[in-house]
């Protein structure tokens, strides 16, 4: 009998799983499968994958008349997962993304009633990210209350930042009640944290830049593989341009918009969130792939703003750091796109790096020349992983998580 944790990352119209087999003979989980059911709210798609990759299911969920929420789809993946399970596994707890742990949950936690308040509480700092994976952690406690779910933090990594690195200037009893720089995409820059040393040796420990570039974008300066300092603040708003959030932004534009403008918080919120970014700039997309390939000069626009905030962004960070001894891209975009990688590396010549145009080309975990004093990598990230271990870790050092058969068919 081997057991296997479910690993989730629910989004506003998704629902990513992931399944892990642990313990045995690997000191590490190791992924079975994984798949999404996309389309919430509207034409519902259910897809599942090998451990190699290769599909194993791909079909739209029937049409009810009513939306599919994330409910339905908790639903749709336990069904899935007790079809085809083999008859030797058992589940044993289940990990999920959550954006926002604000400053009391610096590690993952397990979550029950007290937890869910508190998180319940914090919606507001991440309303695209929190209320979704909270919906998911009631739909699946409905359905298995006594499976051990665990809530792994996107903010947990920045708490190594210093103070002054975490501050605003504000009135202290402002910030004493939680308004301060938390930083994101905490779980990607964990997983990079930890494989740096396979890339860059004895410069793993030194002064590193991770890019985390995607639909949501941000960058961390690393030194001894933790975080320093990071680009987004308060809210997942901060920063660079994304696909549709703003990114770094005079608070005075939002005074301008309510006192000039009449806006409501509502209206400037869903503004900023929803209808800016590259969406906003070009007025024609939030997907770089599809500006990248249209000729409109608002598509090439939004591109150059995406890159040169990334490049200054950067050149913050390296103060921060006090010097730059190798920059990482990672997530959809850094992983994918070699011309933005080459745009900022050449943008960012000043710093001492000299790009290799064929190993950025053919996508090579060094992308920079080795005459480059500093050294530029592709390094595809695994927040699914690093999940699933922490959930293992948890549920192995807790006497009171009972291990049982807790897979069921579902309704």
């Amino acid at each position: 009998m081997s057991d296997v944790i479910l690993v989730l990352d629910a989004g506003s119209s998704s629902l990513k799983f992931a399944v892990y087999e642990v313990g045995g003979s690997s000191e590490h989980p190791s992924r079975l499968g994984h798949g999404q059911v996309e389309g919430l709210r509207a034409t519902a798609r259910f897809q599942a994958f090998g451990a190699d990759g290769r599909p194993l299911d791909d079909t739209l969920l029937p049409d009810t008349g009513c939306p599919t929420t994330h409910d339905d789809a908790m639903g749709r993946v336990l069904a899935w997962l007790q079809a085809h399970r083999d008859g030797s596994q058992r589940l044993v707890a289940a990990g999920h993304r959550v954006v926002h742990g604000g400053a009391k949950f610096a590690a993952p936690v397990r979550v029950d009633a007290a937890v869910l308040v508190q998180l319940d509480a914090l919606s507001g700092l991440a309303p695209l990210h929190q209320p979704p994976a909270l919906h998911a952690i009631r739909a699946l406690q409905a359905r298995m209350p006594q499976l051990p779910q665990v809530a792994c933090f996107d903010t947990a990594f920045h708490r190594t930042q210093p103070e002054v690195a975490q501050a605003y200037a504000l009135p202290r009893a402002l910030c004493d009640e939680g308004i301060r720089r938390y930083g994101f995409h905490g779980l990607s820059y964990q997983y990079i944290a930890q494989v740096l040393p396979q890339f860059l040796g004895d410069k793993a420990d030194g002064r590193v830049v991770v890019a985390h570039l995607g639909s949501g974008a941000s960058m961390c300066a690393l030194h001894g593989r933790r975080s320093v300092a990071s680009t987004m603040g308060f809210t997942a708003l901060d920063g660079l341009v994304m696909g549709t959030r703003c990114g770094n932004l005079d608070p005075g534009v939002v005074l301008y918009l309510i006192e000039q403008k009449g806006m409501t918080a509502g209206q400037v919120s869903d503004l900023l969130y929803k209808r800016s970014g590259l969406l906003g700039v070009s007025g024609l997309s939030s997907d770089l792939r599809e500006l990248a390939a249209n000729a409109e000069p608002t598509a090439a626009e939004a591109i150059e703003l995406f890159v040169y905030r990334i490049v200054r962004e950067l050149g913050s960070l390296v103060a921060a750091l006090g010097g730059l001894d190798a920059i990482v891209f990672t997530a959809g975009i850094g992983e994918h796109s070699a011309d933005i990688r080459q745009r900022v590396c050449e943008q960012a010549r000043w710093l001492g790096i000299e790009l290799d145009d064929q190993a950025n080309s053919d996508q090579r975990p060094r992308i920079s020349g080795q005459s480059s004093r500093v050294s530029a990598w592709v390094i595809p990230t695994d927040e699914e992983s690093i999940i699933a271990d922490a959930v293992w870790r948890l549920v192995s050092d807790d006497g009171s998580f009972e291990v049982r058969e807790c897979i069921a068919a579902s309704s």
